[in-house]
C-alpha cells in the first residue's frame, strides 16, 4: 500500500511533468513514423493520391529488380571498407599519440570530424578534379584518373572522404580507452621486456578489445546510412557506381514519389543493420576482454 501512494506523490508527478516534452517529441517524431514507414511499404503511394494497399508488391519487386543488387553490392563496398580504414587508421593515430601526442595534432585530427559535410564536399570535389585538382598534380598523372566521373574511382574517391572525415572522432575514442589501461600494467610490461609492437598486440590490444567493439559497431552502422556524401560530391554517379540505399531510398522518395518502394528499402536496410550488429553482439565474447 505504501508502494502504490508512493507512485502517485507529488514528486512522481513532476518527473513525469519534466519528461513529459522529451517523451511526446520521441513518441510523435520517431516512433509513430516508424509504425507510418512501415506500413507504407505495402501500399503505393505518391503523396498525391490516395495510398493503396499492394501488400508484398514493393518487395518482390525490389528483390527481382537487377538495380537493387547493384545498390546493395555498392552499399556493402562503401560500409565494410569505410569502416575498415576508419578503425584500422584511427587506432594506430591514437597509439602514437598516446605515446608522443600534443594537444595540437588531437585537434588537427578531430578537425574534420566537426567540419560541416558542404564544406568537406566543396574542398574534395576541387582536390579530386581532373583538371586542375591538386590531387592529380601531386600523383603527377594529368587528367588521366577522373576521380568522381569514373566508375572505377568515384567509390574510392568516396570512401577516401569518409574515412578522412571519421578519424578524429574515432581517434579520440580510442585515446580514452589506451588512456584507460592501468599504469600498472605498462610498469609490470617494462620489467618483464615486453615492448613495442609485442607490446601493442600482446597486451595493449586485448585490453582495448572493448572500446574497439564498441567503435566497430558504430562505425558500421553509420556507415550504412551515409546520404549527404553521395548527395553532394556523386548523386549516385557516375553509371549507379556510388549509388547506395539510403540516396536510392531519397531518390525512390522525393524523385519519382513512390513513397511505398522507399519505406520498403528502409526497412530492408534496417534488418541489413540490425542482422549486422546482432552478429557483432554475438560473437563479441569470443574477442572482447571480460565478455
Amino acid at each position: 500500500m505504501y508502494k502504490f501512494k508512493n507512485i502517485f506523490s507529488s514528486n512522481y508527478w513532476w518527473a513525469f511533468l519534466f519528461i513529459l516534452p522529451a517523451f511526446l517529441g520521441t513518441f510523435i517524431f520517431i516512433i509513430v513514423p516508424i509504425f507510418i514507414s512501415f506500413a507504407l511499404g505495402f501500399t503505393e503511394w505518391n503523396l498525391i493520391s490516395p495510398a493503396e494497399f499492394i501488400g508484398i508488391r514493393n518487395y518482390s519487386e525490389l528483390f527481382r529488380s537487377k538495380i537493387f543488387y547493384e545498390v546493395l553490392f555498392n552499399t556493402f563496398y562503401y560500409a565494410f571498407a569505410t569502416a575498415l580504414f576508419s578503425i584500422i587508421i584511427p587506432l594506430v593515430l591514437a597509439y602514437a599519440l598516446d605515446r608522443k601526442g600534443t594537444g595540437f595534432y588531437k585537434s588537427a585530427y578531430f578537425l574534420p570530424y566537426v567540419t560541416p559535410m558542404i564544406v568537406i564536399a566543396i574542398v574534395w570535389t576541387w582536390i579530386f578534379d581532373p583538371n586542375y585538382g591538386i590531387l592529380n598534380w601531386l600523383l603527377g598523372v594529368g587528367d588521366s584518373i577522373k576521380w568522381l566521373y569514373d566508375e572505377r574511382f568515384a567509390m574510392p574517391a568516396l570512401i577516401i572522404v569518409s574515412v578522412w572525415k571519421n578519424i578524429g572522432y574515432n581517434m579520440i575514442i580510442f585515446l580514452a580507452g589506451l588512456q584507460a589501461i592501468p599504469d600498472s600494467v605498462n610498469e609490470a610490461c617494462k620489467l618483464d621486456g615486453a615492448a613495442g609492437i609485442k607490446k601493442f598486440f600482446l597486451i595493449t590490444l586485448p585490453l582495448l578489445t572493448p572500446t574497439l567493439f564498441f567503435v566497430s559497431i558504430m562505425t558500421v552502422i553509420s556507415s550504412f546510412q551515409v546520404f549527404d556524401l553521395v548527395y553532394l560530391m556523386t548523386e549516385g554517379g557516375p553509371e549507379n557506381s556510388t549509388m547506395i540505399m539510403v540516396y536510392w531510398l531519397f531518390k525512390q522518395a522525393f524523385e519519382y514519389f513512390n513513397i511505398g518502394k522507399a519505406s520498403a528499402i528502409a526497412y530492408i536496410l534496417f534488418i541489413i543493420i540490425l542482422v549486422l550488429t546482432l552478429i557483432q553482439w554475438k560473437t563479441r565474447k569470443k574477442w572482447v576482454l571480460n565478455e
